[in-house]
Order: C-alpha cells, then structure tokens, then sequence
C-alpha cells in the first residue's frame, strides 16, 4: 500500500495509486469500481473531484482501511499535509497491524523536517512488519538528516573541526545520490525533481515487487492438514555367507519423526492463533525467542495480546511447508495465509525451531 507524495520524490501518481489497489481487503465488484474511478481521477489530476468520491464511498464504508488510506493520498497530492497526517495517524490507532499508513506519516513529517517524529513513524512500520525494506531504506535517510543537523550544529560551534566537516560533506553526498543519475535508480518518474533534500521514499511503488509490499490481493485460503508422514524404506543389503548386515532404517526413522513433530508444532502454532488462544499461541514460543527489533519479552508478548483479541474472527493456515532439521534445531519454510475482517495476505515464513523439553518451540520468526 504505497503512497503518492508532493515532496517532489522519486514517485509516480498513478503508480502509487495502482499499489495502494493492493491493500488485499476483500471487497465486492462494485466497490473495486469505485476505487478505479477514483484512481482515474487521481492519472488525471482531478484531485478535487477524485477526493468528493472518495468520501463519499468512505460514507458508505467508514471502516474501509483501503479507501481511507486513498483519501491521505489525494490529500497530500492536493499539498495538505495537516489533513493527511490526520488520515494516516487514524488509520494506525484503528489498524495497527498495517505498516504503510507509518511509513507514509514519515514521509510527511520528513518533508516538516520533523525527523524525529519521522524515525519514530518508521520503527512502528518495522516493528509491524520486520521485512518491510521500504521503511529501513527510509529510516536511514532520516538518520542521514538527524546526523546531518548534528554536523552541522558541531560545525556551528567549532567552524575549525575538519572532521566534523568531512563527515557532513559525506553524509550531503550520500543523501544527494538518491536524486542524481547514477545513484538508486527510481522506479518511476519523479513528478518535479527540484527538493533533493527530501530523499525519504514513499511506500513502496514498485508493484512488481510485492516482497517491498507484504499485503498482497485476497488469495483463497485453504487449511492444510499436517503432512503425512511415511517412513524411509532403505533396500536390505546382500547378506553375506555367515553374519547379515544390519539395515539403516531406524535413523531414517527418526528424522521422519522429527519432521513431523516440527510441521505438527507449525500448525499447532497456527490453530491456536485461529481460535485467539493467547495462553497457547505464547506457549509455542522458546523461551530465548528473538523478539522483533530486540523488544522486551514482555512487551511483545502485550502487543501481540492485543492484537490477536481485537474483535472479529481470524484464519491463520499454512501451505508448502518444507523442514530441515539439524540436531536439535529445525528450519520450517512455509506460506502463512491470514484472513480476518479487514484484511487478506499470504506472505512467505521461516520459523526457527529449537527442541525444549521434547517438543520443538520458535526461536525466531521471520518473513521469507
């Protein structure tokens, strides 16, 4: 869900608008048909006329997390900055789980020079969404910013420090490759190249890259049962004249065993989250678990609270599950599809297993 900003960045109008479509909230014929009159609009630079339908279709589905993120970016091509802000900060209170509504409060705080709300913004998207490349790339140009104004402060106070120079001179080059040839290529055009100073990147606008943009289209979700497990036959050896050789099939066996334990304990993992058993879903989590970001245990384990109790029914199921075990620590790759009220994905995961106690739980959970 990426956004189109009037910081003359590396973005396309129509680009932007034609990821944000992709917001993957299941919606019927008819609002789909809305949304792309309104994203014509929006090609043509009717702006006016493209944010009166957006409101009114938002009229008639205030919760719609899609059409209220489109409203932010109209608001912010119509250079009312205040207006979106208030549009995105209100899509993260009601949709916390969502990262682009941050990265794009970032943008705009940026543009303000407000770099520190800006970083703060960024760090809610990737706490939200630990693979979200968009806002680290981001989040290192505003730390690009907040080091620059440092230098520069340095520099006020002691014109004479050289290194204090050369450090600003590199940081100002680095910023500044972001707009000149030769430097990241942009994706699309930029709508007017003329404010370099800004390098912050709206949400992600390549939509060929759903990897930069994790909340793909509804896919159909269908539960997978827990695969079958059948043992390793290993052909006898020819046996000799006077002592049989012994055939390896007990250690083939046991790995079977271990695989299915681990896929068991995925899709344990998964069931619980499906029913909002907070207490079962926590337990299936090692005690050395590596939270996100290095939060505190506890105020993961909080945040995660909270969002599996919000209201209304959730689906959690996983697919092409592939194991690898080495020792006592297993590596489950699989497809996890999430479907809730407000919200379709299905994205690639790894869990890191570790065997505690004779059953295998999470050492550490990433995207891809």
């Amino acid at each position: 869900m990426p956004s189109s900003l009037p910081t003359r960045l590396k973005t396309n109008p129509l680009a932007a608008v034609l990821v944000a479509l992709a917001l993957g909230l299941a919606a019927p014929v008819a609002s789909a048909d809305n949304l792309a009159d309104i994203q014509k609009l929006i090609k043509s630079g009717q702006y006016p006329q493209a944010l009166e339908k957006t409101d009114a279709y938002i009229a008639s589905k205030p919760r719609d997390a899609q059409g209220r993120f489109m409203k932010g970016l109209i608001l912010t091509e119509m250079n009312r900055p205040a207006d979106a802000v208030a549009v995105f900060t209100k899509l993260t209170e009601d949709y916390p789980e969502l990262p682009e509504p941050y990265n794009n409060l970032a943008v705009l705080y940026a543009q303000q020079k407000q770099y520190e709300k800006a970083r703060t913004a960024l760090e809610m998207a990737i706490r939200t969404h630990p693979a979200y490349a968009v806002a680290y790339e981001n989040l290192g140009d505003v730390y690009a910013k907040l080091a620059s104004q440092a230098y520069d402060k340095a520099l006020q106070l002691d014109s004479s420090n050289a290194a204090a120079q050369g450090k600003l001179s590199l940081i100002r080059d680095l910023v500044s490759t972001n707009t000149r040839p030769g430097g990241k290529p942009a994706t699309v055009a930029a709508a007017t190249a003329a404010k370099p100073a800004e390098p912050v990147k709206p949400a992600a606008v390549e939509p060929a890259k759903p990897a930069a943009e994790p909340l793909k289209p509804a896919a159909t979700v269908v539960p997978v049962a827990p695969a079958a497990v059948t043992p390793v036959k290993t052909a006898e050896a020819p046996k000799a004249a006077e002592k049989p050789v012994e055939k390896p099939a007990a250690p083939a066996k046991a790995a079977d065993a271990g695989e299915a334990e681990a896929v068991n304990a995925v899709q344990g993992w998964a069931a619980a989250w499906s029913k909002k058993d907070v207490k079962g879903y926590l337990a299936h989590y090692a005690p050395d678990f590596q939270t996100p970001n290095g939060m505190p245990r506890k105020a993961w384990e909080a945040e995660r609270q909270q969002r599996i109790e919000k209201p209304g029914k959730i689906q959690v199921s996983v697919d092409d599950v592939k194991v690898a075990i080495a020792g006592d620590k297993a590596t489950v790759k699989f497809r996890q599809n999430y479907k809730s009220a407000t919200l379709n994905s299905s994205a690639g995961k790894t869990l890191v297993l570790i065997r505690v106690g004779g059953k295998w739980l999470i050492q550490q959970e990433r995207v891809g």
